[in-house]
């Protein structure tokens, strides 16, 4: 493996300090050229660029942006909207450790480029996944999956070259917190309950839609992108019908892949995010650190169910909203964060994500993706939405 050059969007984030870890153990095999945050956290971003000497450091808020130059003689330091999505000519691999939709403007950068991807942000290829496609035959453009389903099943279509013989994609779920939780038992639980996960150290944003399985949601939609655009081009043939979700709690078994002889491969590690970030960075090798082995000789079972639709509607909403196509994805994408964050701030019940999510998906325009503006807009008009049918559950909890 020749050394690369890896820049880190996102890097004081979950995704950005494991990253730095993957990095660490790596150090023979990655340089670290650029990193990039939104500059909410000014001491931390001073202290990695300190520590590590980057030759550029992107910082999204240009107030933040000229106090951390100060504390950096000797680092280049970009301030503004676009400085993140300027690191993409920083290096050979960006990790796009964003969090949300504001990952756009890096997942594209890096694509038209023509460098490659290593995405933890799925919203964006989730809202914009058409103007992704585009961005993706960029010449030396590259995607891969740093998410523990998706990069799980980026290794195991590897066992083929044929792309028609690949017949379905099975996506694990953890089933969060409140697995084999009933509706009516959902109705009071509170914000520290769903950040309670069992197997899995995250953000908030993302622990919280693993508690309403729109992650899985989420991962559906990215999967679709990612694998299933028409066989000959970048994916699989595979449409939402051969996309399945099912819960396994142990969280071993990442995601699998069903071929057409029925035969069933599946990547297998203990819960570590180290594994698809260093897999993401390595592609096509792979690294040498065993992040995420199991002990065989404890691990005692694995369990698989279906996952309950009832109790869990942001699953099925999902599935609609990508079925949908167009701007659908953008607008669950965009609800979805207005409810977490509403629910986060204390401003409605748990149960209630899902109803806003709902309540705005029933109003989408039906406006298709067909560049970056349109998928803006949409967003923007999906947020505006979202934050009206949110006063009226946010009355109801006032009350």
């Amino acid at each position: 493996m020749s050394l690369t050059r890896v820049a880190l969007a996102g890097s004081t984030g979950s995704i950005g300090t494991q990253a730095l870890e993957v990095i660490d153990a790596e150090s023979e095999h990655f340089e670290l050229t650029a990193i990039g945050a939104t500059g909410r956290q000014p001491e931390v971003i001073i202290e990695q660029a300190r520590r590590y000497r980057p030759a550029v450091v992107a910082i999204s808020d240009p107030d933040a942006a000229r106090f951390i130059a100060v504390e950096l003689p000797g680092i280049e330091v970009r301030g503004g909207a676009d400085a993140m999505a300027s690191l993409a000519l920083e290096a050979d691999v960006v990790v796009n450790g964003v969090v949300g939709f504001a990952g756009l403007s890096v997942t594209l950068a890096t694509l038209e480029a023509g460098r490659r991807l290593a995405l933890a942000n799925k919203e964006s290829l989730i809202a914009a996944g058409p103007v992704v496609q585009i961005a993706r035959r960029t010449p030396g453009a590259e995607l891969v999956p740093v998410d523990s389903e998706h990069g799980a099943i980026h290794q195991c279509l590897r066992a083929t070259d044929n792309r028609t013989r690949v017949a379905r994609l099975l996506l694990t779920a953890s089933g969060g917190p409140f697995r084999g939780r009933s509706s009516e038992d959902l109705a009071n639980v509170t914000i520290e309950n769903a950040l309670a996960h069992p197997t899995w150290s995250m953000g908030p944003k993302i622990t919280i839609d693993s508690s309403t399985l729109m992650n899985k949601g989420l991962e559906v939609i990215e999967a679709h992108e990612l694998f299933g655009v028409p066989a000959g081009e970048a994916g699989y043939g595979i449409g939402f019908d051969e996309i399945d979700v099912v819960v396994h709690p142990q969280s071993i078994v990442h995601s699998m892949v069903e071929f057409t002889d029925a035969s069933t491969i599946a990547q297998l590690s203990t819960p570590d995010m180290r594994l698809p970030i260093g897999y993401a960075l390595a592609w096509p090798d792979r690294i040498t650190t065993p992040f995420g082995r199991i002990d065989w000789s404890t691990l005692g079972r694995l369990d698989f169910e279906p996952p309950d639709l009832k109790a869990f509607p942001c699953l099925a909403l999902a599935y609609a909203a990508g079925r949908t196509g167009g701007t659908a994805p953008a607008w669950i994408s965009a609800a979805n964060e207005v409810a977490v964050e509403a629910f986060l701030q204390g401003q409605i019940a748990w149960r209630d994500i899902a109803a806003v999510i709902a309540a705005t998906l029933d109003r989408h325009d039906g406006a298709p993706a067909t560049d970056a503006p349109s998928v803006i807009e949409a967003d923007a008009q999906a947020r505006r939405v979202a934050a009206e049918e949110l006063n009226r559950f946010a009355a109801v909890v006032s009350l």
